[in-house]
């Protein structure tokens, strides 16, 4: 193997690296970088002595997403400047297009593994590569390499990490970042698709916000003074943080609760304590906290559930605080008023700080529905949007950008022809939006003078103002495991009573059917690690896990009653798939009842029909239940064997169809007969057209979010049921081998002027 006489292979000793070879090799960069003449070659050196590896490389990526060998230690210094690899090739190139870490112990017999004669690597048996990466992009990779076919430890992955992030900030300050970034500005339209978290839609110009500067001191021969300067930054940021909850925080103690497990979240030892042991280490304190951020990044990406995986925005949120304060990350800009807002993350006090600042809308990389912020954007009434990712590295500040949170796209550089098309549509739908307010006093009954009942699905206090705004009859469907979900934890019997107890209060009155705790699948607290079922969504979930913890039901039962305060009780049972399950269930509420006083002036109890095998079951269920509600979101997923949560199948089966709509209207018939009440909720019944076709059928209770509630009543106000049923069983009969009556139907609606 051939090499230069100044850049001999390094002397192998037996031993394996301790962790105190960490600070040594800390200590060796800090010594070279304050020197001011340190090179990626010296660089290389001291990673390879500190490490005890017998080679290293620094690839620095260049224009055409083509990674260029710029450092060697232990191998041909010749192939520097000449070795070029494509994103994605190779090893180099892989960790590069992927942004992962490769820890390789036999790197010859890998599948991607590429032979590159002039650098004389053939004697080395093992790699660790790991890319250098900035803001979200990747300046570079850097690898050390061994003869001995070894998997590299914990220890020297983290200093090679530590060390990545080092050599990104001297990259970005001798300009690497303009040699990334060349070739690859764009100025043309682009879209990205996304799921809604708070709907709207708005117009602005782009502030992406979150990329800190470069780090000016990144080593520290004063430990001591670094911990110190950390403290005052978490008490500053602390400071802040009671003044912004106290000042912007929207009404409700549901907003509260977010608030405070963040606060809970981001204040942990844990993280902390990990910042200050990297400070120990020779590190400064913006340097450890950046450090500590990114290793907790890596390491919550891989967390399959969305609730703990949204955990990552608080802390995000607090990092970027901790920066703030520390010098080593802009501060916000005093107003944002009119801009969208574009991250990877948000956390929900960053989102409530934005918010004030004027912000109109917020696309977020990585968030969910049942995240924090989510939360918070719908009880501000603020657009926001999860979006796919790559948008984060596309927009530049100042771009024009149209936030279609109902048609979940964010649309860049919009051209201007698409600018009047959304122009036109936001004033149509203020249009239709002032038309609809005109439907929140009219009389809820068809033309033909069938009355009907228009519910909403909430799962939070602070959504409750839409019974008001909408004039929704009631409740039809309380989410209680939300608001648990929100703040980290079920709260105890007092905490379950008062939110209870607030949310019949806010009712006035109308109906309230509460849904018991409806945990796991999806839906994992703060604690509980998944069980790892291979379809969680048919497994140990809803009323299953309460009746197997009883203890966990028994209480909120108790919290109901104590809520209700002597008042009417709807209690409901979701996942229910046996007669026993349900009696199982009631028989508990019934115990806990006889137990507290005062006691409900009515006491229901009913179940969500969700398991097709209850529709076998139907008179043992209808003797027992007081009320059934039909989910609809589950009932298709178990009834044609489709994961809801799976893209390529949400278009296939349609609740329009031959299947469906027979099951309702035999349903419609024996709930009658035994004169059970039967209501339908989820996504389908907040679609007008769907409503109409359910309205027919004979079902007059629709449960639905609180914007569906008043398209949704615009057109049963205006349709003539008795007109509509032939016609329905007629489109029914034509479409009985299965298929959908959606488009027929769709046609005869505005054949009589229904706004479906």
């Amino acid at each position: 193997m051939q090499s230069g006489a100044e850049n001999t292979p390094p002397k192998r000793r037996k031993r394996k690296p301790k962790f105190g070879d960490t600070r040594r090799l800390f200590a060796s960069l800090r010594e070279h970088l304050a020197s001011g003449t340190a090179s990626l070659a010296d660089i290389a050196r001291l990673v390879t002595e500190g490490l005890q590896a017998d080679a290293s490389v620094i690839y620095i990526a260049r224009p055409g997403e083509i990674l260029e060998l710029a450092a060697v230690q232990g191998l041909n210094i010749s192939a520097v400047g000449h070795t070029r690899l494509r994103a994605g090739e190779g090893i180099v190139g892989m960790v590069a297009a992927s942004g992962d870490i490769l820890n390789l112990a036999d790197v010859q017999n890998h599948p991607r593994y590429v032979y590159r004669a002039e650098i004389g690597e053939e004697e080395m048996a093992s790699m660790l590569a790991v890319p250098v990466k900035r803001a979200g992009r990747t300046l570079g990779v850097i690898g050390v390499m061994s003869r001995e076919a070894r998997a590299y430890t914990p220890v020297e992955v983290e200093a090679l990490a530590t060390v990545s992030m080092l050599l990104a900030e001297l990259l970005v300050k001798a300009g690497a970042t303009d040699i990334h970034e060349e070739g690859f500005s764009d100025t043309l339209p682009r879209r990205f698709a996304g799921h809604v978290l708070a709907a709207g839609i708005a117009r602005g110009k782009i502030l992406p916000y979150g990329a800190q500067a470069p780090i000016a001191k990144l080593l520290t021969d004063d430990p001591e003074a670094e911990s110190a300067r950390l403290d005052d930054a978490v008490e500053a940021v602390n400071k802040g943080l009671d003044k912004l909850f106290s000042a912007n925080m929207p009404a409700g103690p549901t907003s509260r609760d977010v608030l405070e497990a963040y606060r809970m979240v981001t204040q942990s030892a844990g993280w902390l304590t990990q910042i200050r042991d990297a400070i120990n280490d020779g590190l400064t304190a913006e340097t450890a906290v950046d450090k500590v951020a990114r290793a907790l990044r890596d390491r919550m990406r891989r967390i399959a559930d969305p609730y703990l995986r949204e955990r990552l925005a608080d802390i995000e949120d607090m990092v970027g605080r901790l920066m703030v304060a520390l010098g080593g990350m802009a501060p916000k800009p005093e107003r944002a008023d009119g801009l969208l807002l574009l991250v990877r993350r948000l956390g929900p006090a960053d989102l409530l700080d934005w918010h004030a600042r004027g912000i109109a809308g917020v696309a977020i990389e990585e968030a969910s529905a049942s995240g924090h912020a989510a939360i918070l954007a719908r009880a501000l009434g603020l657009p926001a949007l999860q979006v796919d990712r790559g948008a984060v590295d596309t927009a530049q500040e100042g771009d024009p950008a149209i936030l279609d949170a109902e048609g979940a796209t964010l649309i860049l550089r919009p051209e201007p022809a698409v600018v009047e098309v959304y122009e036109r549509a936001v004033e149509s739908r203020n249009q239709r939006a002032a038309a609809l307010a005109a439907y929140r006093d009219v009389p809820a009954v068809t033309k033909d003078g069938t009355e009907f009942q228009l519910m909403l699905n909430v799962g939070l206090a602070m959504e409750l103002d839409q019974l008001e705004r909408t004039g929704a009859d009631g409740i039809g469907l309380y989410r209680t495991e939300i608001a648990a979900l929100a703040s980290g934890g079920i709260p105890d019997v007092a905490g379950q009573a008062a939110e209870y107890g607030r949310v019949l209060d806010r009712a006035n009155g109308k109906r309230v059917q509460f849904r018991t705790l409806d945990l796991g699948a999806d839906k994992l607290l703060p604690g509980e690690a998944s069980a790892g079922e291979e379809n969680p969504a048919m497994g140990w979930r809803s009323l299953r896990v309460a009746l197997d913890r009883p203890s966990i039901l028994r209480r909120q039962l108790r919290a109901l009653l104590l809520g209700a305060q002597g008042r009417k009780l709807s209690v409901m049972f979701p996942m229910v798939a046996t007669v026993e399950e349900f009696r199982a269930a009631r028989d508990l509420l019934e115990a806990e009842a006889a137990r507290i006083r005062p006691a409900p002036e009515e006491l229901e109890a009913g179940t969500m029909l969700e398991v097709p095998a209850l529709l076998f079951q139907l008179p043992g269920l209808l003797a027992e239940a007081d009320f059934i509600s039909v989910g609809t979101n589950d009932l298709m997923q178990f009834l044609f064997a489709a994961d809801r949560g799976t893209p390529e199948l949400a278009e296939r089966y349609d609740t329009l169809s031959a299947p469906v709509l027979e099951l309702l209207e035999k349903l419609v018939t024996v709930c009658q007969e035994a004169g059970v009440s039967l209501s339908l909720c989820g996504e389908a019944a907040g679609r007008p057209l769907d409503a109409l076709a359910f309205a027919a059928l004979g079902i007059t209770c629709l449960s639905m979010s609180g914007n569906a509630i008043l398209p949704v009543k615009a057109v049963l106000v205006e349709a003539d049921l008795n007109t509509l049923r032939p016609v329905l069983r007629e489109l029914r009969r034509a479409g009985a081998a299965g298929g959908s009556i959606r488009e027929p139907l769709a046609a005869w609606a505005r054949e009589h002027n229904l706004a479906i």
